[in-house]
């Protein structure tokens, strides 16, 4: 599989480099708007761009989105998206090249995280409105949106547990009063080198059930990624996740 890296240079693209190194796959170029050296040729734009590729791996930030997705439309090659913090102007532009291009976005490219997304809205089913719905994220003191995009994603799927009757509260402070039961808390902690925990708290009468999952290397999401870039490459123009993947790997 031929790979065109983006945020190359970064943490994640480093890992997602040597994880495709080992694998067998080629990181044909990377873009990057502070290049570094690399393996590879790294450019600051796609304009500099002449490689050919299977796929784009985006690991860098939502900004710009518009110039990548309409660089993959131009090469007719899709694109895996890893950054989060996408606004819900950003998520419709997704929308619309979707319907050129095959487009893979996932808030965690985690396999274990996504399996326990799926237990979580289990979890929220079974135990119905008796129990409250609690997510505590915790990251890295260099991460810049808040909450996480992992956290958005398992208080949707939790809220789809519930049968979609909750809303998401951020954080709380001062006299807020008594809980109310229709509210999924959403608690983002950032301090030291923490890669990524998420825990999902189901507080009933008198007992507590508590999913969780620590990250203790960023390779875990690189792996993901590019799982995700092999799924992706040779599909028809659409918006895929992880629940897709997941779907087949356990068919």
């Amino acid at each position: 599989m031929n790979i065109i890296l983006l945020g190359a240079c970064g943490r994640m693209g480093k890992n997602t480099s040597e994880l495709a190194a080992e694998r067998g796959d080629t990181i044909v170029c990377g873009v990057d708007i502070t290049p570094s050296p690399m393996p590879f040729p790294v450019y600051t734009s796609f304009a500099e761009v002449t490689e050919q590729a299977d796929v784009v791996i985006d690991f860098s930030s939502v900004q710009n989105l518009e110039e990548r997705l309409a660089f993959c439309r131009a090469r007719g090659v899709g694109i895996v998206l890893a950054a989060t913090g996408y606004s819900a102007e950003d998520l419709a532009l997704l929308n619309a090249y979707a319907k050129e291009i095959p487009l893979f976005q996932s808030g965690n490219f985690s396999i274990g995280i996504n399996l326990l997304q799926r237990l979580a809205k289990k979890a929220a089913k079974v135990l119905g409105d008796g129990f409250d719905a609690e997510i505590i994220e915790r990251h890295h003191n260099k991460k810049k949106d808040a909450p996480s995009g992992t956290a958005l994603m398992l208080a949707k799927s939790v809220n789809e547990g519930f049968s979609g009757e909750k809303h998401e509260i951020y954080g709380r402070y001062g006299m807020v009063g008594a809980r109310d039961r229709s509210e999924i808390g959403i608690h983002a902690v950032r301090g030291g080198t923490i890669v990524g925990e998420h825990e999902v708290m189901f507080a009933g009468e008198d007992e507590i059930i508590t999913l969780s999952h620590s990250a203790r290397s960023r390779k875990v999401f690189a792996s993901g990624a590019l799982r995700a870039a092999q799924w992706l490459t040779g599909r028809a123009p659409g918006r895929y996740d992880m629940d897709d993947l997941l779907a087949e790997l356990f068919a």
